[in-house]
């Protein structure tokens, strides 16, 4: 099976040796996205702002590989301070219906450009 790279300039380009996106198959790696603006290539302020940025980047990235965030079936989420769990809640609700992906929570010490939070998923499509 072949590997067919995901790329789109309404998400952030790639910071380092990795794709936005990877598709094999019907299933779609996203890589990780944080709080940077695809035009400006700058950093939004604030938590609340770095999280929907992070998730119109992989939204844009779902698009882009022919999907959209209700194909995803997991995801996981970097925060620098867990006690700001309850906004990625809220601001996951905006962009995600019932049934839920599945979801992994883990807290770290820092993230790339000094970002507060950071999501990656997994879609499979059709």
């Amino acid at each position: 099976m072949s590997r067919i790279i995901i790329s789109t300039p309404n998400a952030p380009a790639a910071i380092g040796t990795y794709s936005q996106a990877v598709k094999v198959g019907d299933t779609v790696y996203l890589s990780g996205q944080i709080g940077l603006d695809p035009a400006s290539g700058q950093m939004v302020e604030g938590f609340e702002a770095q999280t929907v940025r992070v998730f119109d980047n992989l939204k844009a990235v779902a698009e882009a590989a022919g999907g959209s965030l209700a194909d995803a079936v997991k995801l996981t989420i970097y925060l620098t301070d867990l006690a700001n769990f309850g906004t990625v809640n809220a601001v996951m609700s905006r962009y995600f219906d019932e049934p839920y992906p599945a979801r992994a929570a883990v807290g770290v010490k820092a993230l790339p450009r000094g970002a507060v939070v950071e999501a990656d998923a997994v879609l499979v499509l059709g």
